[in-house]
């Protein structure tokens, strides 16, 4: 009968969780600084790309057939710069 009594009678800690109100990431008046400063550089020509079925002829001839491969033999990545080291 003692044990259960106690059971009933045990206070509920409330959960206190600290909350920070204060600057996050300064203040807005810098905000665009570094855009502003760069300056600004005009996009040059591009060729277009070929479509339908020369642009899946590109990719299979990029990905499958003209493989470049790194250190273990591991297929290496589109934005890989390995290949350029040599």
């Amino acid at each position: 009968v003692g044990l259960s009594g106690e059971l009933g009678k045990k206070k509920k800690k409330k959960n206190k969780t600290l909350i920070r109100m204060g600057k996050v990431h300064g203040s807005l008046a810098r905000a665009g600084k570094v855009k502003g400063q760069t300056p600004k550089v005009e996009a040059g020509e591009k060729k277009k790309q070929p479509r339908g079925r020369a642009k899946k002829r590109m990719q299979y001839n990029r990905r499958y057939v003209n493989v470049v491969t790194g250190m273990g033999g591991r297929q290496l990545g589109p934005n890989s710069n390995a290949d350029k080291m040599k």
